[in-house]
Order: C-alpha cells, then sequence, then structure tokens
C-alpha cells in the first residue's frame, strides 16, 4: 500500500505565477462563472421577464446591496494602514451616502420605487428568499473571517460588473419602459464606480499575494464569490419556477 501523500493543485514549494499570469486567472474567473451568464441574467436582458420576475429580483437583490456597506466594512477593519482605510472607506460612503437621501442604497430604494415596489417591502425584507439569506450571510462572513487579501479578492466581480450594468441599462431602456428610466440612477452610477473600485482591488490583490499558495486563494475566493452570485439568482429564478 502506497504511503504518498495525496496529490494537491500545486506542490508546496510551486513558482509564483508572473504579475500578467495572476491577472489573467483572476479575469478568466469572471469570464467564465460571472453571473451575467446565468439564465435569469440572460432573460432579463431579452426582455423576457414578467414585472413581477422582475420585482421579485429587485427586492431579493435589495438584500445583497444592504449587505454592502456591511461587509467593506469588516474590510476596512482588516486594513492597516489609515490610506487604505480611507480607501475602503469610500466604498462604504457610495452605499450609505454621506447624509440621508444619497448613496447606492437610496438609488436601489428608487428603482423600486419605480418597478411598483415600495420602500416597506424593500426594507422589511419579509419576502426575501431562504436561499438570497443564506448565499448574502455567505458572503458577509467570508469577509468577517477570512484575511484581508481574500476579502479584496473576492470584490474583484467588480471587474466584470461595467460591461453589466451598461448591457442592463440598454436592457431596462428598450424592454422595461414601464419602469420610470430616473430609477435606473444606481446602474449609471456603478459604471464608473464599479471601474475605479475593481482597479483598486485588483492593484491590492496583485502586490498583496506574493507566493503561489496566496495567489491560488485569492483565485478561490474570487470563484466562491461569484458562486454567491449565481446562487442568489439560482434562488429567485427557482422561485418563479415553484409558482
Amino acid at each position: 500500500m502506497s504511503t504518498a501523500a495525496p496529490p494537491t493543485d500545486s506542490a508546496p514549494l510551486a513558482e509564483p505565477w508572473s504579475a500578467a499570469g495572476f491577472e489573467a486567472r483572476l479575469r478568466a474567473v469572471g469570464e467564465e462563472r460571472y453571473h451575467d451568464r446565468h439564465p435569469f441574467n440572460l432573460r432579463m436582458h431579452s426582455g423576457d421577464l414578467s414585472r413581477e420576475e422582475l420585482r421579485r429580483w429587485i427586492v431579493n437583490r435589495f438584500h445583497y446591496q444592504r449587505a454592502i456597506p456591511v461587509k467593506d466594512a469588516l474590510i476596512t477593519a482588516k486594513l492597516h494602514t489609515s490610506a487604505l482605510r480611507r480607501t475602503w472607506l469610500r466604498r462604504i460612503q457610495d452605499h450609505d451616502g454621506l447624509r440621508e437621501g444619497e448613496g447606492g442604497i437610496e438609488r436601489w430604494l428608487r428603482l423600486g420605487e419605480a418597478a411598483g415596489v415600495d420602500r416597506g417591502t424593500l426594507l422589511g425584507a419579509a419576502t426575501v428568499l431562504p436561499g438570497v439569506r443564506l448565499a448574502v450571510d455567505g458572503y458577509v462572513n467570508f469577509c468577517r473571517l477570512r484575511p484581508a487579501l481574500e476579502a479584496v479578492a473576492a470584490s474583484l466581480t467588480e471587474l466584470s460588473a461595467p460591461d453589466l450594468m451598461r448591457t442592463r441599462i440598454d436592457a431596462f431602456e428598450r424592454h422595461y419602459r414601464w419602469i420610470d428610466p430616473e430609477g435606473l440612477a444606481y446602474f449609471r452610477t456603478r459604471v464608473s464606480q464599479g471601474r475605479r473600485d475593481s482597479r483598486e482591488a485588483l492593484d491590492l490583490v496583485l502586490d498583496w499575494a506574493r507566493t503561489r499558495q496566496e495567489q491560488e486563494r485569492a483565485v478561490a475566493a474570487l470563484r466562491f464569490k461569484c458562486d454567491v452570485l449565481w446562487s442568489l439568482l439560482d434562488a429567485v429564478d427557482r422561485a418563479g419556477e415553484e409558482v
């Protein structure tokens, strides 16, 4: 009987990937696993969702949106310099706003209102699906428990977000004209914010991940985040099938 250790994905002393090779692997995760390829998103962008389906998505996605500043606060607490904390703190401000009535969460509430969903329904969260709660809790806990490198790497789904936002704006303007165009402000704002945030996070991950093991953990963290977003849409899509 062999006593050799089982094979692993990479040898303990494997050479780190080059910066270009590491970045290419990170980008490949989004190209292969980002939720823009999910059947629900494909139907959304083709104009095939009913009003009920679109409203269900808005309600359940809001449960994720309101968790973004929470996970960013957890990441901020892991950063060890004032400069890094100031940079990441801006993400919380982007979503919570600097004052009442501003920020990404407020813009999502206005999207809901434009689609016929009142604020009480969104803020109350009584109709949020169990699968969505589980996915969002899993992501928040990941950012709470994992090192800064992995928590920041998980945010790199933002590399793919600007293109998705542009596709979504076009789809809503063409197919869902019953939604007030002013309700699309969240998507428009995230095009530039996502480009900026993803560049900052990518620079940090490329700098921090010096060993092959660290690089592989960063790639795995990004895969996990893609799974979170995919699982969220699975729950929303299957709820429609059950109805």
